[in-house]
Order: structure tokens, then sequence, then C-alpha cells
């Protein structure tokens, strides 16, 4: 995966080798395209609202996270050296799973009502369940999907750290996902066919972010989730954007440096992930936060930049250690 320079910890980026992508996920990326490309379009022409938003913006949103999720699990997947055919067969129960999820969205969209939390009518109650079990499933076979990517060398050891990382943070996000199922107060007083919501203090159907509907005047329980289910993403850009770095800046070339920045990445992304939920569950809206989230975010960032300063500066005294032999 690396071409060694001066000394075996210093390596640079080559060329990806050939991947066997997992092809149902794939196809399931191109299917979820399409939906996404189909949602854009029906915004426009159908102006029909559901709880504040357009009814094709959710299947749009989650068609579009869907393409991405598929996409790097089937490259992942892909990575494995190791339980190969269990990888293959909790790659394909994601599709199955995230595709029933589907169907049930769009569905709903179709006629113009919720697809989360809504009982309002047996049918309506039976969706939401199917859903439900879907979600928990896609979670156990994802679940099982990233403990595999701990018995394989996926590269050399930046690398491994980035996808593992990035894995398990992205199940932790999927697990979020479970802070919303739960009946609030109102609607236990109150019953009204809804069990579950996104928002936090207030109804759902709100003020709220375009196409995202994120709420912008309370807290929102969907942006923990997501920020967390797209560190799967993220975690490797970050690993991407070292190796490409180190073209130029020498000190990336060690393999420790690399390996020792991502973990400041994996842990500053999820110390931002435990503010964005504890935001949210305080009520508080992500474009509006308050003196102590806006401490404790300064407080995140700068010991991360402390911590990066560290294994840099570490990386430079070996390099000039190196160059006095």
């Amino acid at each position: 995966m690396t071409a060694t320079l001066d000394s075996p910890s210093r390596t640079l980026l080559t060329p990806p080798q050939p991947v066997r992508w997992h092809r149902p996920l794939l196809a399931l990326a191109a299917l979820m395209a399409l939906v996404s490309a189909f949602a854009l379009v029906a915004r426009f022409i159908d102006p029909v609202e559901v709880t504040g938003l357009n009814q094709w913006d959710k299947p749009l949103k989650f068609s579009l996270s869907i393409v991405l999720y598929a996409v790097t699990w089937s490259w992942l997947i892909g990575q494995l050296q190791r339980f190969r055919r269990v990888a293959w067969v909790a790659g394909t129960v994601i599709v199955i799973s995230l595709i029933v999820e589907m169907i049930v969205i769009v569905g709903a969209a179709a006629v113009g009502t919720t697809s989360h939390f809504n009982v309002s009518t047996p049918l309506n109650a039976f969706a939401w369940t199917v859903m439900a079990a879907a979600i928990s499933v896609l979670w156990l076979a994802t679940f099982v999907a990233a403990l595999l990517l701990f018995f394989s060398r996926l590269g050399d050891s930046a690398r491994t750290v980035a996808i593992r990382t990035g894995a398990v943070l992205s199940l932790v996000g999927l697990g979020l996902g479970y802070l919303m199922t739960g009946p609030t107060s109102a609607q236990l007083a109150d019953p009204q066919g809804v069990v579950g919501a996104h928002t936090v203090g207030l109804p759902d159907g709100g003020a709220g972010l375009p196409i995202l509907g994120w709420s912008t005047v309370g807290g929102d329980l969907r942006i923990p989730h997501f920020v967390g289910m797209h560190a799967l993403q993220a975690i490797p850009l970050v690993l991407i954007a070292l190796e490409l770095l180190s073209r130029r800046v020498t000190v990336l070339r060690d393999v420790r440096v690399r390996t020792g920045l991502v973990w400041v990445a994996a842990a500053a992304y999820a110390g931002f992930m435990a503010l964005v939920t504890w935001q949210a569950t305080r009520g508080e809206s992500i474009v509006a936060p308050g003196a102590e989230t806006l401490a404790a975010g300064l407080a995140l960032l700068a010991t991360a930049f402390l911590a990066a300063a560290v294994v840099v500066l570490a990386g430079r005294n070996r390099l000039a250690a190196e160059a006095r032999r």
C-alpha cells in the first residue's frame, strides 16, 4: 500500500491496490442516487409539507446519506483479508435493511405523512414497527462488519487506525438514533398518534434548517446521529489529507506522526459528537450555542490543536535525531 523512503517509519502514499467491492452495496448506492435525483425533482413539483419540510426532503437526505454509507462499506468490506464470507453476508443484510427503511420513507412521503414515530393508524404503526426492526438489524449487521475490521491489517498503522476508529464512531452514531425513539413527556400526557421525536423541548415541525430540518429554536437529536454516522467518511478523509500532504511536508512521511494525528482527529471527533449530543439533549439549537457549549467547544478545539502540535513536534525531533546520526 505504501512505498518506503529513508527508514521503515517514513512512507508516502502510493496508488491504491485493486479492491474487491461489495457489489450489492454498490448497487444500493446506485439505486439511492436515482432516488435522490427523483426526490430532488419532486420537491420542486410537489409543494406539500410534512412537519415543516417538503414531503420529499426526507427521502432526499436519507438517500444521499445512504449513497455515502453504502459506497464506504462496499470499499471497507473489500479491504478485508479474513472472514470475507461473513463480511459479505453482513454487507448484504445492510443492503436489505436500508431498502426496507427507504421503502417506508418514500411510501410515507408519497402519501404526505410522516414515516418516523407515526403510530396514528394501524397501518402507520405497522410501517413504523417494520422500520424500527430494520434499523435494529442494520445496527447489528454494521456491528459485525465493524468488528471484522479488527481482524485484518488495513494498510499501515495510520490507515488501520483511521478505518477502525471511523467505523466504531459511526456505529456509536447509529446507536444515538435510539435517543429519538422514546415518547416525550408531552406525548405521555396527551398521545396524538406519535411516539418519539427529533426535537428536544419543542414539538417536531418548528423552524429548522432547509432540507435538513434541524431545529433552529430547540435541541435536535438528528445532529449527533448524523455527525456520528459520517465519522465513517470523516476520519479516513483526514488520513487521506495527511497522506497527500506528506508529499510536501517531510514530517508527515513518518507513519508514526500520521498515526498520532489520526488518533487526535478521532478523539476530537468523538468529543465533538459528545458535545452536540449534550447540546441537543439540553434543548439548545445548533445555531444558537450557549456560553457553556461555546466554552466546551473551544476547550475541545484547543486540546486537539495542542495534541496535534505535540505529535508533530515529536516527529520533528525524531527526524532531527536521525539527521545527526
